[in-house]
């Protein structure tokens, strides 16, 4: 065999393996009893114990009324916002987007735990002032409720819909606006006429994925879901597979269940992304987006975003940061200001576990980059650039974990690695194969659109001179990938430090990484501890986002 087949095989199978596995062992440790802790044998007692469940109607119901309620409220304040950002004359809108990218920066974990620091009717920070000011007998407001749920889920999501609707609006021709205007409409007539039904595709496949990131959530749920009875799928799973002993049979029923919804969302997501040729409207024509006038709407415009940051971005990192300095949960009192100190920062400075955590969390987010991106950069090759038959279904298989939760890989996980005769289970490398499993979709769609760009000349250059295939791939293709190259990385280092649902399954003794540190010491009552250690990571990110930034300008990745 010829050292170029071996690379392209290997690249294959690995792909192949780590997209298959997981969801046939997910099905195998359904199908037995006693998994882990006794003798197994093959049996519907799992699937008929989950379905018989009374639990798993409310389940169901739970999961779709949160899903949904997520989906079509971060719909509305994405699009919103995107619409005002691309498409309106409102002063600062170019700040704005910028706020709203950076929003996604704080871990949801944090996002939520800081939405339970001002709104829980206990240590709520917000309730304590408004008891306070206006000399109330309780607490106005409580997060521990559907809606506290849906709205924590949909700040924390909003700038995924942000950004893909800004770059529909962004790119929309606008003639078809101009005519309507030119016959007399209205701006919000021309929205509601127009502009909506032609983006009509890029809405509700927005509003689907909005929906599978919905079910699939685990961080809001557990923390404030669990603590409000209010139970779904994926804090189902979190308990049976947590538990003493732990039923992975029963999590793996629960969690069959999920996959297909979710499978079913993704496949209809790619049917609706596929039918967008039918509303195209950008053609070879030069086109420029017109820019609306909201006339003296537009400082209205303004003032709605200020405020909405205000509520959404500052707010909650002003009561991590607030919290961060005091022992002891009070209001934000001019008294309370006089005992703020830095103990907790130096606790979380000097804890064993925590500065474990970060470095294997540093290690996890540029391994798992790494991997991700050096496996999709020969996938993509191969996709774009041969005429192999079947190439497609590579490329399909390289997207099929968009679909797989987080908590569901975790669980597939531990079916894997305690069945198979490899012995990685409890150390670092089970958790690097979960993250290159998961981000896998991710580094394919940024490493084949590059590829697409570059033209093939170069290479076939280097093949008549002699070079053989793995010179002309890291001499010529990977150099030429590099800007594409960096952007997936950064994307998966920064997803990858974020990461919980996979992690709080297999992280152990020496694995923790710092999500689940922050979920471990929440549920441990180390609230100040909890926020100090949410700041450090926050400033972490922002720097390590800036820095981003800046080499993607110096290598011509982004304009100025």
């Amino acid at each position: 065999f010829r050292p170029d087949t071996l690379i392209l095989g290997g690249v294959v199978l690995v792909v192949a393996y780590l997209a298959m596995t997981p969801l046939a062992m997910l099905i195998y440790g359904s199908l037995q009893s006693g998994f882990m802790v006794g003798p197994g044998e093959f049996t519907l007692a799992n699937y008929i114990e989950a379905y018989s469940d009374r639990e798993f109607y409310s389940l169901f119901l739970n999961s779709f009324i949160y899903a949904i309620g997520v989906s079509i409220f971060t719909f509305l304040i994405g699009t919103i916002l995107a619409w005002v950002c691309e498409r309106t004359n409102t002063p600062g809108r170019k700040l704005f987007a910028v706020l709203a990218v950076a929003a996604y920066i704080i871990p949801g974990v944090l996002l939520t735990i800081s939405w339970i620091l001002l709104l829980s009717p206990r240590i709520g920070l917000l309730n304590n002032l408004l008891t306070t000011l206006f000399g109330l007998a309780e607490s106005p407001l409580t997060i521990y409720s559907y809606w506290g749920m849906i709205w924590t889920a949909s700040v924390h999501l909003y700038p995924l819909n942000f950004l893909i609707m800004s770059a529909a609006f962004r790119s929309m021709d606008s003639s078809l606006e101009e005519a309507a205007w030119a016959a007399g409409a209205n701006n919000l007539t021309c929205l509601w006429q127009i502009t909506l039904k032609v983006l009509r595709p890029a809405l509700l496949s927005t509003i689907l994925i909005l929906f599978i990131r919905g079910i699939e959530s685990f961080e809001v749920p557990a923390l404030i879901g669990i603590p409000a009875r209010i139970y779904v799928f994926t804090t189902k799973i979190y308990e049976a597979a947590s538990g003493f002993p732990p039923a992975l049979g029963l999590a793996g029923a629960n969690a069959s269940i999920l996959l297909f919804i979710s499978v079913l969302g993704v496949f209809l997501y790619q049917k609706m992304t596929a039918q967008k040729e039918s509303f195209t409207t950008i053609t070879g024509k030069g086109f420029r987006p017109r820019i609306i006038d909201l006339g003296r709407g537009k400082y209205l415009a303004s003032a709605g975003c200020i405020l909405f940051f205000m509520v959404t971005l500052f707010l909650p990192v002003l009561a991590l940061l607030g919290t961060s300095f005091s022992r002891h949960m009070v209001a934000l009192t001019p008294e309370a200001f006089k005992n703020f100190s830095l103990e907790e920062y130096r606790f979380v400075l000097s804890y064993p576990i925590i500065t474990r955590a970060f470095r294997n969390s540093v290690i996890l987010a540029a391994g798992s980059a790494t991997v991700v991106m050096f496996l999709t950069s020969i996938i993509a090759w191969i996709t774009v650039r041969t005429k192999i038959p079947g190439r497609w279904m590579l490329d399909a298989l390289t997207f099929i974990p968009i679909a797989i939760p987080g908590v569901i890989m975790g669980v597939s996980m531990i079916f894997v690695y305690l069945t198979l005769p490899i012995p990685i289970y409890g150390t670092l490398w089970i958790l690097l194969v979960a993250y290159v499993t998961l981000y896998l979709p991710y580094g394919i769609r940024v490493a084949s659109a590059t590829m697409v760009q570059i033209h093939k000349e170069l290479e076939e250059a280097s093949t008549a001179s002699g070079a053989s295939w793995a010179q002309t791939f890291f001499r010529i293709v990977l150099p030429l990938l590099l800007p594409g190259f960096l952007s997936g990385w950064i994307y998966v280092a920064i997803i990858s430090l974020r990461e919980l649902s996979a992690s709080i399954f297999l992280v152990g003794q020496g694995t923790e990484v710092l999500s689940t540190v922050v979920f471990s010491l929440w549920d441990g009552g180390s609230i100040s501890s909890v926020a100090a250690l949410g700041v450090l990571m926050t400033f972490f990110l922002i720097v390590l986002a800036l820095i981003v930034q800046r080499w993607q300008r110096r290598l011509g990745i982004l304009r100025e």
